[in-house]
């Protein structure tokens, strides 16, 4: 299912909330409206949270069924908190945003290349899956510029064809191009999504939200 939504009257609503397949997290000055939105669409429960004690929930936290590799900014009651639900882990790069420079999905991770050695090691051990450092579309920051569950990928539209291949191969699901939010290449930044659907920003067009629909095979 797909809704469209908006955190606050902002149409970039991945930049402030996430979730897998089990739960979802959004800031706590999040109006009804949008948790409904997200836990209609995706059918998980959204908790209410700070990340860094900031609403940014989506840029500083990447997160798949197994693991969540959040910004080293994090505060030790918000680690605690998260590793309630799964496990946690910080990351320490100067690239700590760890939303918008990990794509993830149950099966693989694509990550900013610029990320340090020890940084990918840790992200491989708490999401539990093989990490590719590479850019889509000249773009370093991978998770705000693409969208990515466990049933396809929507990228940025100048991706690359050889950049696909290795999407998919290590993702292990189809990928495709598109954009949301009336022509916004900031796929990543604008939905919330995880295999059961997705709540998406409210500017996207119905030709959007149909490519998307196809892209993560939400039938």
């Amino acid at each position: 299912m797909l809704k469209l939504s908006t955190y606050n009257g902002v149409e970039f609503v991945g930049v402030y909330a996430i979730a897998n397949e089990k739960f979802g997290l959004a800031p706590h000055d999040a109006d009804k409206t949008f948790i409904d939105d997200i836990e209609e669409a995706l059918g998980v429960t959204v908790t209410r949270a700070t990340i860094a004690g900031t609403n940014l929930l989506g840029s500083l936290i990447a997160m798949n069924s197994y693991g969540a590799v959040v910004t080293s900014m994090a505060t030790e009651q918000e680690v605690e908190f998260l590793s309630k639900h799964l496990h946690v882990a910080r990351i320490e790069d100067r690239l700590n945003a760890a939303g918008n420079n990990i794509l993830a999905n149950d099966n693989g991770a694509i990550v900013n290349p610029e990320v340090n050695e020890d940084a990918l090691k840790l992200i491989e051990e708490t999401l539990q899956v093989e990490v590719y450092p590479m850019t889509v579309a000249g773009h370093k920051t991978v998770g705000s510029v693409c969208a990515a569950t466990n049933k396809g990928v929507l990228c940025h539209p100048d991706t690359k064809r050889s950049e696909f291949d290795i999407i998919k191969s290590v993702m292990k699901v189809p990928a495709s191009i598109g954009t949301l939010n009336y022509g916004s290449p900031m796929i990543g930044a604008s939905i919330v999504a995880n295999s059961k659907g997705g709540a998406v920003g409210f500017r996207s067009t119905p030709i959007e939200l149909g490519r998307l629909e196809d892209a993560l095979s939400l039938y």
